[in-house]
């Protein structure tokens, strides 16, 4: 009797055992499959979620992905809303979107998303800790954006996307009109981290670059008195470009540090204030143009249809602008503000905010206001 008591207390104790042991593997697995999923290997960017779900009669799984990096802030989230609701309607690819964001905008920004049409998209949303650009960025009232931290996300790429091999970054002031698939085959030649679209040979360009001065060329983005610019001898006369929107060679990128190299030269600019006192455009521009120099590939100009943001969007012809493949009201005047060209253009892409904390700023509105 005592013996099968012992058997039976071995038997319990192994049972036992082998729960614990069993408990134990799967919260490694566990442990595992969450790093996998929300480590993104760098401190300060990190995933808070992912929706795989597409319908079948959109995306063929065997598809190559295509990542879209779209930084979206909470002042402009309907920007990024209507660039990713038309980006989806015009391609059967398979796309998955990297919203980049502020941790206080992520949950407006997923019931924006899990409303309407873009319930069946496939997106990620990564936070952006402020903290990587402690003593790279220098705060200045006159350059708006030098207190906008996304406005840096394009410089960290392959953290957001690590897995890939190429990526497309767009701005949140943005319309595609064009299958998205067609500037992700951009062609990139050998050696090139990025291919953008220069300033002086873009279609858009040719409108007004008769008047444009130097807003143009690397002198009206960097400080050619200076001597460390002087140094690296590039013409003050080259031609820039635009970096709302650009195709990147993420393989390219990482062996070449491209994302430590522009962290150098933010921190000099800090130190030495490198940048062009007028700065002639976006203030990511000038590390981006110094890295870059000679030593980029070039997107199709109709992909990058630029301008509408300021006074010269109004010279273009209807049919150039439903011609163009992408639409950038880079500038001050936005299309969700009161005064951009072509906002019925955009707007048939907006998608209203079901919780009504963003609303278009519209001229009649502020008429009947009056009234």
């Amino acid at each position: 009797m005592s013996f099968r008591k012992v058997n039976i207390v071995i038997l319990v104790l192994a049972v036992v055992l082998f729960l614990l042991v069993l408990h134990h593997n799967f919260l490694g697995l566990s442990s595992l499959l969450r790093n996998e999923v929300s480590d993104s290997g760098f401190l300060g960017l990190q995933p808070i979620d992912f929706i795989p779900n597409t319908p079948r009669h959109v995306v063929d799984g065997k598809q190559e992905e295509i990542p879209v990096v779209i930084a979206a802030s909470e002042d402009r989230l309907g920007g990024a809303i209507a660039a990713i609701n038309s980006i989806q309607h015009n391609t059967r690819s398979n796309v998955i979107f990297y919203i980049v964001t502020l941790n206080n905008t992520a949950d407006h920004l997923r019931s924006w998303l899990n409303s309407g049409s873009l319930k069946n998209i496939r997106y990620k949303i990564v936070n952006f800790d402020t903290k990587l650009l402690e003593g790279k960025v220098k705060e200045d009232p006159d350059q708006g954006e030098s207190m906008k931290p996304l406005t840096f996300a394009r410089f960290y790429l392959p953290i957001l996307v690590p897995n890939a091999k190429k990526a497309i970054y767009l701005d949140d002031d943005v319309i595609v009109q064009g299958d998205i698939l067609a500037l992700y085959h951009t062609p990139l030649k050998p050696g090139h981290a990025a291919a953008f679209s220069e300033d002086c040979d873009s279609a858009s360009t040719k409108v007004v670059i008769r008047v444009a001065g130097n807003q143009y060329n690397y002198i009206g983005y960097l400080d050619y008195k200076k001597e460390r610019i002087r140094k690296l001898s590039m013409k003050a006369s080259t031609c820039s470009f635009n970096p709302g929107v650009f195709v990147a060679n993420l393989t390219e990128w990482k062996q070449q540090n491209i994302t430590n190299q522009l962290e150098k030269w933010m921190k000099l600019n800090v130190e030495e204030g490198l940048y062009s006192r007028t700065l002639a455009g976006s203030i990511t521009t000038p590390p981006l143009l110094i890295v870059f120099y000679q030593q980029h590939s070039t997107i199709d100009p109709m992909w990058n249809v630029r301008h509408l943001g300021s006074s010269a969007g109004k010279r273009y012809s209807p049919q150039f602008v439903k011609a163009a493949k992408l639409l950038h009201w880079n500038g001050h005047f936005k299309p969700w503000g009161r005064t951009a060209s072509y906002t019925d253009i955009w707007e048939k892409w907006y998608i209203p905010d079901p919780t009504g904390k963003f609303s278009l700023i519209r001229r009649h509105m502020e008429i009947s206001n009056i009234k």
